[in-house]
């Protein structure tokens, strides 16, 4: 059986598969923030919007978007460079929703995130690079589960309740950054870095996983317009609520839904 190449990734290599699967991502989040505008500022009556399959939609959403950045961090280049950027972005979102949309502001929504573990990928990349892959995806993913429910003030994933954590975490707007919002913390898109920085290194891990199949088949997964809107992700995101938001006006004003 011929063995596969296990020479260290290329940066700035491109792989159909993940710029499709981001792509298609895009496409859901698109629909998704839609569907949000029409339901809380046109105030269409659906209650599907609130059952747990949309909450299901959402999170495959985040979830993939999360783990593809920590897939494909060791092929980007300038990791500094490209976190500060998304970083910048995620305080441009924070900006506008503030002055355009008070009471829907975004604080620490998900780009600030990406913008974050990427700085944090870059600071500790000769560090996760001695760590074995299976065993860190392993520990990843198991950190992830721990953490999930930290914003909510204790361990455990989702309706799993492990244990309580002190109410002195929960203090001000540098410790729901870190993942422990303050009582009344209110933010329309919230990703704080516990538990999502560990979703991103499984990412990370699972691409020196499996690089060794990408590298085989490079085209896996090509299609043309899904590739060609995954690798313009961050343009599509800063463009897609505007253009939402300037359609739900319009759809305002000719007095939809009716």
């Amino acid at each position: 059986m011929a063995a596969f190449k296990t020479s260290p990734p290329v940066a700035g290599a491109r792989y159909a598969l993940p710029d499709a699967l981001r792509g298609l991502t895009l496409l859901s989040m698109i629909a998704y923030h839609g569907c949000w505008d029409m339901v809380y500022i046109l105030g269409a009556d659906w209650p599907w919007y609130q059952s747990t399959g949309a909450y299901l939609w959402q999170q495959s959403i985040c979830w993939t978007f999360i783990l593809l950045s920590g897939f494909s961090f060791s092929l980007g280049r300038r990791h500094w460079r490209r976190g500060w950027l998304v970083f910048a972005c995620g305080a441009v979102v924070t900006a506008v929703t503030l002055v355009v949309m008070p009471g829907q502001e975004i604080w620490f929504g998900v780009l600030t995130l990406l913008g974050s573990c990427m700085l944090l990928g870059a600071l500790l990349e000769k560090i996760l690079a001695r760590v074995p892959a299976g065993a860190g995806l392993a520990v990843s993913a198991v950190l992830f589960a721990l953490t999930r429910n930290v914003n909510r003030g204790c361990l455990g994933f989702e309706g799993l309740r492990l244990a309580a954590l002190p109410e002195g975490l929960y203090r001000n707007m540098a410790t729901a950054y870190l993942g422990f919002p303050f009582s009344g913390f209110h933010s329309t898109d919230y990703f704080s870095l516990v538990p999502w920085f560990f979703l991103f290194l499984t990412g990370y891990f699972l691409y020196r996983l499996t690089r060794r199949y990408l590298e085989a088949a490079p085209d896996f997964g090509h299609c043309k317009p899904l590739c060609a809107l995954g690798r313009r992700s961050l343009l599509v995101y800063m463009l897609h609520q505007p253009v939402l938001y300037g359609v739900t006006m319009l759809l305002r004003a000719l007095g939809l839904p009716s």
